[in-house]
């Protein structure tokens, strides 16, 4: 188990090394960008507009998840998830 953590943190340390932006790719970006990302960046604001939608629909989506993982709801004795839990 010990050995599974060091791999996944020496994983995680060396992408996000490889990820950061070269300094050509730094030069290109805009300000709030530089750094993070490769390319040229965005290339109007409707970019930047998409992007944003994208990551609240990805968020909203990841904390409704969450929440049926959680909580799911089901009280109802007929579910079908009981027929699955109850095999006795």
């Amino acid at each position: 188990m010990r050995r599974h953590c060091l791999t996944i943190s020496l994983f995680l340390v060396a992408s996000a090394t490889i990820a950061t932006a070269c300094d050509v790719c730094v030069a290109e970006q805009p300000k709030i960008l530089r750094g993070v990302t490769h390319g040229a960046g965005p290339q109007g604001n409707w970019d930047y507009v998409i992007v944003s939608l994208a990551a609240v629909l990805v968020v909203y989506t990841f904390v409704h998840a969450i929440k049926c993982l959680v909580r799911p709801g089901e009280t109802d004795a007929a579910h079908v998830k009981h027929s699955i839990l109850n095999q006795d």
